[in-house]
């Protein structure tokens, strides 16, 4: 009986150090509160998400996450949770952004990542945040809004939007793109471009959203990887968009990993281990991260 009773007060003890060890749930944050923009100056019920991850000791920088699945889907737990937990251990806030999907509406995605990127910096201070320290990263199709985020913004010089809110700056301050579909032309993953585009695209859409033609002098600083073996998603997006950076100067880094194919072997391996390790080398490089 002692020995029973025994048992059962370690087993209590457990799973007490257990639940003081484990992370937080993370805040569901609405973006929209149901009224949603669709494009036109339409709107609709329907709305995207945050999910806030704040680490035990924050160091200031935030990251919004896309996860992918090509515009059709999103993978939220490998490429959005599991990575704002690997953030949070380097003590970055991780936002696994929960965007709306394209459904023949072009921009609803992006529109979704500007104004998470724009709500925290709003919230900056609440969340213990740097609002000059707020990135985006991306996986596959979440890949190509990360991008898009990073080359669609407001100008400088431009006239002030009417709401407030939307004169908070959405330019992410770097970007990560991790096996990302960057390219609407020849090396596209197609089913991305059919759910983003349409079937029988306008060419100037495939123009527009084709992000490696969009790069800029305002464009922030940019990491990216992908395995050479990458059959969905050839390496060739990031290629694309490495020289079109050199090519403006602006702060970048091109890791080709030798293997892995898309998704980096299940997310998991040294293809899958070095890109995490070289993004956070690189972020302390470029001055966001202390070294």
């Amino acid at each position: 009986m002692k020995e029973m009773k025994s048992i059962l007060l370690l087993l209590l003890a457990f799973f007490v150090i257990q639940s003081l060890h484990a992370a937080p749930e993370p805040k569901k944050i609405a973006l929209w509160d149901n009224h949603a923009p669709i494009g036109e100056g339409k709107f609709k019920q329907e709305d995207a998400w945050i999910h806030l991850h704040q680490p035990a000791k924050p160091n200031g920088t935030a990251v919004i996450i896309c996860p992918g699945g090509g515009y059709g889907g999103q993978v939220m737990g490998a490429e959005g949770h599991g990575i704002a937990q690997w953030l949070n251990g380097h003590g970055i806030t991780g936002v696994v952004l929960q965007y709306r999907l394209p459904k023949g509406r072009s921009f609803v995605p992006l529109e979704d990542a500007q104004r998470a990127i724009r709500l925290v910096r709003q919230r900056a201070k609440e969340w213990k945040i740097d609002a000059n320290k707020v990135g985006i990263i991306g996986f596959s199709a979440g890949g190509h809004l990360a991008s898009s985020a990073a080359t669609h913004f407001p100008k400088a010089g431009g006239p002030p939007a009417k709401n407030p809110f939307d004169r908070i700056s959405c330019r992410p301050d770097f970007a990560v793109l991790v096996y990302p579909v960057v390219s609407m032309g020849k090396y596209t993953h197609r089913g991305s471009k059919r759910n983003l585009l349409g079937n029988n695209p306008d060419p100037k859409m495939v123009e527009l959203f084709s992000n490696e033609k969009q790069v800029t002098k305002e464009t922030p600083p940019v990491f990216m990887a992908h395995a050479v073996d990458d059959r969905p998603v050839p390496p060739e997006n990031s290629r694309m968009l490495y020289a079109a950076l050199q090519k403006k100067d602006i702060p970048s880094k091109y890791m080709e990993l030798p293997d892995g194919g898309h998704g980096l072997n299940g997310y998991k391996g040294p293809s899958w281990d070095a890109w995490q390790k070289g993004s956070i080398q690189w972020l302390k490089e470029i001055g966001i991260l202390s070294k």
